[in-house]
Protein backbone atom coordinates (compact mmCIF):
# COMPACT_ATOMS: atom_id res chain seq x y z
CA UNK A 1 0.00 0.00 0.00
CA UNK A 2 2.79 2.28 0.51
CA UNK A 3 3.80 2.29 -3.25
CA UNK A 4 -0.15 3.35 -4.17
CA UNK A 5 0.12 6.04 -1.17
CA UNK A 6 3.38 7.71 -2.64
CA UNK A 7 2.10 7.53 -5.87
CA UNK A 8 -1.27 9.31 -5.06
CA UNK A 9 0.98 11.81 -3.33
CA UNK A 10 3.07 12.24 -6.22
CA UNK A 11 -0.18 12.78 -8.71
CA UNK A 12 -2.04 15.26 -6.18
CA UNK A 13 1.45 17.64 -6.15
CA UNK A 14 2.38 16.75 -10.15
CA UNK A 15 -1.35 17.75 -10.56
CA UNK A 16 -1.62 20.47 -8.83
CA UNK A 17 -3.45 23.96 -9.87
CA UNK A 18 -4.91 21.92 -13.12
CA UNK A 19 -8.38 21.51 -13.67
CA UNK A 20 -10.21 19.02 -16.44
CA UNK A 21 -10.36 21.12 -19.71
CA UNK A 22 -12.99 23.07 -19.76
CA UNK A 23 -14.20 22.75 -16.02
CA UNK A 24 -13.58 24.12 -12.54
CA UNK A 25 -13.04 20.53 -10.80
CA UNK A 26 -9.28 19.75 -9.61
CA UNK A 27 -7.45 17.58 -12.34
CA UNK A 28 -6.72 14.70 -9.66
CA UNK A 29 -10.42 13.97 -9.72
CA UNK A 30 -9.68 12.22 -12.95
CA UNK A 31 -6.88 10.06 -12.65
CA UNK A 32 -8.44 9.28 -8.45
CA UNK A 33 -11.04 7.75 -11.14
CA UNK A 34 -9.56 5.44 -12.84
CA UNK A 35 -7.25 4.05 -9.96
CA UNK A 36 -10.72 3.42 -8.68
CA UNK A 37 -12.62 1.92 -11.54
CA UNK A 38 -8.94 -0.15 -12.24
CA UNK A 39 -9.41 -1.32 -8.73
CA UNK A 40 -12.11 -3.15 -9.37
CA UNK A 41 -10.80 -5.28 -11.77
CA UNK A 42 -7.17 -5.72 -10.10
CA UNK A 43 -5.78 -5.87 -7.01
CA UNK A 44 -2.26 -5.42 -8.39
CA UNK A 45 -1.29 -2.12 -6.26
CA UNK A 46 1.58 -1.37 -9.11
CA UNK A 47 -1.30 -1.32 -11.98
CA UNK A 48 -3.80 0.90 -9.49
CA UNK A 49 -0.41 3.32 -8.76
CA UNK A 50 -0.03 3.43 -12.77
CA UNK A 51 -3.70 4.07 -12.72
CA UNK A 52 -2.94 6.82 -10.35
CA UNK A 53 0.02 8.23 -12.39
CA UNK A 54 -1.09 7.82 -15.91
CA UNK A 55 -1.38 11.60 -16.94
CA UNK A 56 1.54 12.74 -15.02
CA UNK A 57 4.43 11.98 -18.01
CA UNK A 58 1.33 12.76 -20.84
CA UNK A 59 0.70 16.15 -19.01
CA UNK A 60 2.91 17.65 -16.08
CA UNK A 61 6.51 18.71 -16.11
CA UNK A 62 7.31 14.98 -14.90
CA UNK A 63 8.74 12.03 -17.63
CA UNK A 64 8.38 8.10 -17.44
CA UNK A 65 11.80 8.25 -16.20
CA UNK A 66 11.04 10.10 -13.55
CA UNK A 67 8.18 7.52 -12.60
CA UNK A 68 10.86 4.61 -13.45
CA UNK A 69 13.07 6.44 -10.67
CA UNK A 70 10.48 6.87 -7.88
CA UNK A 71 8.03 4.11 -8.44
CA UNK A 72 9.93 1.27 -10.73
CA UNK A 73 10.24 -0.25 -14.08
CA UNK A 74 6.47 -1.59 -13.95
CA UNK A 75 4.76 0.60 -13.08
CA UNK A 76 6.70 3.72 -15.56
CA UNK A 77 6.02 0.87 -18.37
CA UNK A 78 2.10 0.96 -17.57
CA UNK A 79 2.41 4.40 -17.42
CA UNK A 80 4.18 4.80 -20.54
CA UNK A 81 1.62 2.12 -22.29
CA UNK A 82 -1.21 5.00 -21.73
CA UNK A 83 0.69 8.39 -22.43
CA UNK A 84 -0.21 9.67 -26.12
CA UNK A 85 2.28 10.68 -28.50
CA UNK A 86 1.01 14.22 -28.49
CA UNK A 87 2.78 15.50 -31.59
CA UNK A 88 3.82 19.07 -30.22
CA UNK A 89 5.11 20.21 -33.40
CA UNK A 90 1.60 20.24 -35.20
CA UNK A 91 -1.49 21.99 -33.84
CA UNK A 92 -2.82 19.58 -31.44
CA UNK A 93 -6.42 20.08 -33.32
CA UNK A 94 -4.82 18.62 -36.75
CA UNK A 95 -3.57 15.80 -35.20
CA UNK A 96 -6.56 15.10 -33.27
CA UNK A 97 -7.57 11.44 -35.30
CA UNK A 98 -4.12 10.41 -36.18
CA UNK A 99 -3.26 10.69 -32.18
CA UNK A 100 -6.54 8.93 -31.81
CA UNK A 101 -5.90 6.59 -34.67
CA UNK A 102 -2.21 5.32 -32.92
CA UNK A 103 -3.62 4.72 -29.56
CA UNK A 104 -6.16 2.28 -31.16
CA UNK A 105 -3.47 0.51 -33.39
CA UNK A 106 -1.29 0.11 -30.26
CA UNK A 107 -4.13 -1.30 -28.30
CA UNK A 108 -3.31 -4.96 -29.49
CA UNK A 109 0.39 -4.42 -28.46
CA UNK A 110 -0.66 -3.66 -24.98
CA UNK A 111 -0.49 -5.92 -21.94
CA UNK A 112 -3.67 -6.85 -20.03
CA UNK A 113 -2.64 -4.47 -17.48
CA UNK A 114 -2.18 -1.34 -19.54
CA UNK A 115 -5.64 -2.33 -21.74
CA UNK A 116 -7.16 -2.39 -17.42
CA UNK A 117 -5.92 1.31 -17.21
CA UNK A 118 -6.83 2.00 -20.89
CA UNK A 119 -10.39 0.81 -20.64
CA UNK A 120 -10.50 2.43 -16.77
CA UNK A 121 -9.09 6.11 -18.59
CA UNK A 122 -12.08 6.09 -21.27
CA UNK A 123 -14.69 5.17 -19.43
CA UNK A 124 -13.73 7.80 -16.66
CA UNK A 125 -13.77 10.00 -19.82
CA UNK A 126 -16.90 8.82 -21.42
CA UNK A 127 -18.81 9.21 -17.81
CA UNK A 128 -16.58 12.92 -17.37
CA UNK A 129 -18.69 13.63 -20.92
CA UNK A 130 -21.77 12.27 -20.02
CA UNK A 131 -22.36 14.20 -16.99
CA UNK A 132 -21.59 17.88 -18.68
CA UNK A 133 -24.19 17.20 -21.90
CA UNK A 134 -26.43 16.64 -18.87
CA UNK A 135 -25.20 19.88 -17.47
CA UNK A 136 -24.14 22.03 -20.10
CA UNK A 137 -25.18 20.67 -23.36
CA UNK A 138 -23.55 20.31 -26.80
CA UNK A 139 -21.64 23.32 -25.70
CA UNK A 140 -18.70 20.63 -24.25
CA UNK A 141 -17.90 19.54 -27.47
CA UNK A 142 -16.17 23.20 -27.95
CA UNK A 143 -13.48 22.43 -24.61
CA UNK A 144 -11.99 19.84 -27.01
CA UNK A 145 -9.27 20.34 -29.76
CA UNK A 146 -12.08 17.88 -32.19
CA UNK A 147 -15.45 19.87 -31.93
CA UNK A 148 -17.26 17.31 -33.91
CA UNK A 149 -19.33 14.46 -31.38
CA UNK A 150 -19.31 11.77 -34.22
CA UNK A 151 -15.72 11.98 -34.11
CA UNK A 152 -15.47 10.81 -30.68
CA UNK A 153 -18.25 8.68 -30.95
CA UNK A 154 -15.89 7.11 -33.89
CA UNK A 155 -12.72 6.55 -31.09
CA UNK A 156 -14.90 5.72 -28.43
CA UNK A 157 -16.83 2.57 -30.66
CA UNK A 158 -13.17 1.65 -31.53
CA UNK A 159 -11.84 1.71 -27.84
CA UNK A 160 -14.67 -0.36 -27.24
CA UNK A 161 -14.15 -3.35 -30.16
CA UNK A 162 -10.40 -3.44 -28.90
CA UNK A 163 -11.11 -3.94 -25.34
CA UNK A 164 -13.54 -6.43 -25.96
CA UNK A 165 -11.50 -9.37 -23.75
CA UNK A 166 -12.85 -7.51 -20.54
CA UNK A 167 -16.78 -8.02 -21.99
CA UNK A 168 -17.78 -9.28 -18.34
CA UNK A 169 -15.97 -7.12 -16.37
CA UNK A 170 -18.66 -4.42 -14.90
CA UNK A 171 -16.27 -1.60 -16.16
CA UNK A 172 -16.59 -2.83 -19.91
CA UNK A 173 -20.49 -3.04 -19.56
CA UNK A 174 -20.96 0.44 -18.40
CA UNK A 175 -18.23 1.84 -20.98
CA UNK A 176 -21.12 0.05 -23.91
CA UNK A 177 -23.82 2.28 -21.66
CA UNK A 178 -21.86 5.44 -21.78
CA UNK A 179 -21.09 5.06 -25.47
CA UNK A 180 -25.13 4.30 -26.27
CA UNK A 181 -25.75 7.58 -23.97
CA UNK A 182 -23.40 9.70 -26.19
CA UNK A 183 -25.15 8.39 -29.30
CA UNK A 184 -28.14 9.14 -28.24
CA UNK A 185 -27.21 12.73 -26.41
CA UNK A 186 -25.38 13.14 -30.58
CA UNK A 187 -29.19 12.30 -31.81
CA UNK A 188 -31.37 14.47 -29.91
CA UNK A 189 -33.15 16.96 -31.61
CA UNK A 190 -32.29 20.78 -30.23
Amino acid sequence: MDLLNEAIKFAVDAHAGMVRKGTDTPFIVHPMEVASITAAMTEDIEVIAAAVLHDVAEDTKYTVEDIRERFGDRVAELVSAESENKHEDRPANETWKERKQETIDHMSKLSREAKIICLSDKLANLRSIDRDLDHIGPVLWERFNQKDPAMHYWYYSELYAALEEFSEEGAYKDFKTKLDELWVHMHRKA
